[in-house]
Order: structure tokens, then C-alpha cells, then sequence
């Protein structure tokens, strides 16, 4: 009888390995077998971890410490960490960092709050469903490892911090009244004029059934998503079957900036506030990326313009900048962290 939990695990895993060996979606997959059964064993090990936030609030406290977890998704060294390092200084109990490196990329350990926080990754690739299974095996971690963490941040190596922790998560967590239906914050757009050519990007009607183009969205891959709507993002098969596709036409196809707005809208558009924190400059974007600040552009009156939104909620974050401005950005921390 005590071998009765390793049989039924082995017979699991050969179960996953015989159907997308013989799936016709899996055949076409840019996504190898055995990480995707790393992946769906990871998944559903935080899928089972549900944790009722009402219910973690009775743990001894009528106000719990709720969190805020920063997934880095980068393919180099963390430039700006000194001054994320500043951004964290004095909130230990309300955040948790953690790291998906590519593990091609020879990145160096980072020290302070940074240390320790690699997970386990697996290659990376610009314009793949590789960034998406990145993001959803950050998400799958941060949900496992702490029951606290409420608001899951997505973030590159390219992404500063423009106001301070206390602003950032006052911000998040400002009304008792709210408490716990903040909703997500995530881009998510249907009139943008490329729509229809990231669409068929695979194939004219390779999205069908399970996507009808009226229902495909398109939106920044940074994002903050709150537990509810992490714990869906690792439950979904349905869309990632057709969202880990290859792509014919490689410059309309960016999955990452699609998988994740289309699956929240059609699962939960009013849980969504439909845009993003992170602010990002696509004016004189060039192959794709949006506009890179050099040292010579940034000032304090930089960073009060970067923080100006449209929307409720003041900018937080910001893309997206070369490694040579952590000098003149740590210049003027003062006044980054000055709300």
C-alpha cells in the first residue's frame, strides 16, 4: 500500500505523455513535451492550493498582511535591482520577489531582497508561447509558496518602479470596504488596427471554436492580476491549446499579448479594469519594441510625466529603459520614491 501514491503519480505522468504525444495540437506545439508535463504537474499541484482570503483573515488578525508578488521575467542580469532594492527597503512583510530567468542566459545572482528568488525556468523566446508559459509558471510559484500573496505584479528586467512601495500598495489596498474584490489590472484592447492580422497570425481559422475573432484581444504582457484571476490563468487548457500554436506570419504574432487579455475577458471582463499599471512609450517604437530611455532623458520632470494615466490609478511602473540609467535613475531616487 505505501507504493499506491507513487504508482498512481507515474501512471499520471505517462497518462500526460501519451496524450499530447498522440494530440494532434500537441504535434504542432512550439512547446516540448517535457515541459509541458513539468508545467501541468506545477499547475495543478497551485490549483489545488485555493485559499480563501476571508477565511486567512481569521488567522489571528482582523487586518492580515495581504501581498504583493513580483514576478520577474527577464533573459539578463536585473540592472535596475539597486533601486528596486530601494523601492522594497522597509516593507519586508508585504511583498515576495520571484525571478524566471532563461536559463540559456548566464545571469548573475543577484544580492539584498533579490537573492534566492530564482524559480525554476525554462527557455525563453521573443514572440512565443515560451513567454507565456514563463508568466503562468511565475504565477503557479507565487501561488504555492505564500498564501498571502494576493496581487501578482509581472515585470521585465527593463521595468523601473515610479513611486514608492507605501503609494504602490496603498493604492492596491486602500478601502477596507473593497476588501477582497479588487479587480485585475490588465490591458485589454479590441479596436487596435493589426487586430485581425495577429488574429490569423497562425491560420485563418485556427482560433475556431474555442476563439471567434469578435472575442480576441491584444494588450500589454506586463500585468498585475489579482489571486482569483492568477489561479484561472493556470487552470485554463482550453485556450492554451490553441495559443501555443506556431505562428505563420512572425511579425503579427506576440501570443503573450494576446493570450492573457483574451482568456480574462472572456472569462471575467468586469473582474479587469482594462489597463495596465506599467506605463510604456510606444511613440518611435522600432521591430516591435516600444521607445528605450537613455541616460540623457531622465529627470525628475521624466518621471512625473511617465506617472500621468487616463485611467483611476496613477502609473506605478515604467518601460522601458537601458542598463546605463541606473546611475542617473539612482540620482534621483529621491524624488522617484517622493509621493
Amino acid at each position: 500500500m505505501s507504493n499506491t501514491p507513487l504508482i498512481l503519480s507515474f501512471i499520471l505522468l505517462l497518462s500526460f505523455a501519451l496524450l499530447f504525444l498522440f494530440s494532434p495540437h500537441y504535434k504542432h506545439s512550439e512547446i516540448s513535451l517535457p515541459d509541458e508535463i513539468d508545467d501541468l504537474a506545477l499547475f495543478r499541484r497551485a490549483t489545488l492550493k485555493h485559499v480563501d482570503i476571508r477565511a486567512v483573515s481569521r488567522l489571528g488578525t482582523t487586518n492580515p498582511r495581504l501581498k504583493i508578488a513580483f514576478l520577474f521575467l527577464t533573459n539578463t542580469d536585473l540592472h535596475f535591482a539597486p533601486l528596486w532594492e530601494r523601492f522594497f527597503t522597509g516593507h519586508a512583510d508585504f511583498f515576495n520577489i520571484y525571478i524566471h530567468a532563461d536559463p540559456s542566459s548566464k545571469i548573475a545572482s543577484p544580492r539584498g531582497v533579490f537573492h534566492g528568488r530564482f524559480i525554476t525556468a525554462k527557455k525563453t523566446q521573443r514572440a512565443s508561447p515560451s513567454l507565456i508559459s514563463a508568466a503562468r509558471r511565475l504565477l503557479a510559484t507565487a501561488i504555492l509558496d505564500d498564501q498571502l500573496n494576493f496581487y501578482f505584479a509581472v515585470v521585465s528586467q527593463h521595468c523601473i518602479p515610479i513611486h514608492s512601495f507605501n503609494f504602490v500598495y496603498d493604492s492596491l489596498f486602500s478601502s477596507p470596504t473593497q476588501f477582497p474584490v479588487q479587480r485585475s489590472f490588465i490591458e485589454i484592447l479590441s479596436g487596435e488596427p493589426q487586430l485581425w492580422d495577429r488574429y490569423i497570425a497562425r491560420g485563418e481559422s485556427v482560433m475556431l471554436p474555442e476563439v471567434s475573432f469578435d472575442r480576441f484581444r491584444v494588450g500589454s504582457q506586463f500585468f498585475m492580476l489579482t489571486r482569483k484571476h492568477a489561479q484561472l490563468v493556470i487552470r485554463d487548457r482550453r485556450l492554451w491549446r490553441k495559443f501555443k500554436l506556431p505562428c505563420l506570419n512572425k511579425d503579427s504574432c506576440y501570443p503573450e499579448e494576446h493570450y492573457f487579455p483574451t482568456l480574462l475577458s472572456m472569462e471575467d471582463p468586469d473582474g479587469c479594469t482594462n489597463y495596465t499599471l506599467t506605463r510604456v512609450n510606444w511613440t518611435g517604437s522600432v521591430d516591435g519594441h516600444p521607445h528605450t530611455y537613455y541616460p540623457p532623458e531622465i529627470s525628475p520632470e521624466l518621471i512625473h510625466e511617465l506617472r500621468v494615466s487616463n485611467n483611476t490609478y496613477s502609473h506605478v511602473f515604467a518601460r522601458k529603459f537601458s542598463p546605463d540609467c541606473l546611475k542617473p535613475l539612482m540620482d534621483i531616487a529621491d524624488v522617484i520614491f517622493r509621493d
